[in-house]
């Protein structure tokens, strides 16, 4: 396939924490249409894909005995118009692929889906519905969850991840985002993430005053915690 002058924002070339199980890379696309203040990517979500795709593709004709998987990641990935061509080359290159999604497009979630371009999606279910707003500044919530119920039926795994600062969501939010998933079957991971500062955030994020009582937590389905 011709990459036809697609550009991305960036690529890094190794990891073995972002995609489960598989030594894989990480193409980056800019641009998100969330704006959560605790956002470790700032210079991708207002960044510009520049990078040439075609380079991107000579690195992994280069590196299939050393990478299973391509994660594509931004950002907010589904904003990008090249996106289904991007999966369908990497695919091509006999790569499973990871898809890090704020789920506010749904119906190119599906679409992705039903072509069997993608083999394990992350979701970021940021908030409750009452507090959605204020975390991402949109009112994606209800788009979020069909991209949720898209996930759970399925055949592939996917993980939902919910990012912790005590300032924006309590132990009782986190109980009601599981309500939200036991209410629906849940079949996926959650993962709970504690918030990590660092010194480049997109919002003015300043350390929590307190970490999550993870010990306290009343839990409708079962999680798993990261960075606690």
């Amino acid at each position: 396939m011709q990459d036809s002058g697609i550009k991305v924002y960036g690529l890094t070339t190794f990891t073995l924490l972002d995609f489960p199980d598989r030594p894989s890379c990480i193409i980056w696309l800019a641009g998100c249409n969330m704006r959560c203040p605790y956002c470790h990517n700032p210079d991708i979500v207002f960044g510009k894909n520049e990078k040439n795709f075609s380079e991107i593709l000579e690195f992994l004709k280069k590196r299939r005995r050393v990478l299973e998987g391509v994660v594509i990641s931004g950002g907010e990935p589904t904003l990008h118009k090249d996106l289904e061509n991007i999966c369908k080359a990497v695919k091509d290159l006999g790569y499973k692929i990871k898809l890090d999604t704020n789920g506010s497009n749904p119906k190119i979630l599906k679409k992705l889906l039903d072509e069997g371009l993608l083999d394990y999606v992350a979701l970021d279910l940021k908030a409750t519905k009452k507090k959605y707003e204020k975390i991402t500044k949109t009112n994606f919530f209800d788009k979020t969850i069909e991209s949720l119920r898209i996930l759970n039926d399925s055949n592939i795994e996917f993980e939902v991840r919910t990012t912790v600062h005590t300032d924006l969501l309590n132990e009782n939010d986190v109980e009601d985002i599981s309500i939200i998933l036991k209410n629906m079957n849940f079949r996926g991971k959650f993962y709970i993430q504690n918030f990590v500062k660092i010194d480049k955030l997109l919002g003015d994020m300043q350390n929590q005053n307190r970490v999550l009582a993870i010990n306290r937590l009343n839990l409708a389905v079962e999680a798993g915690f990261r960075n606690f």
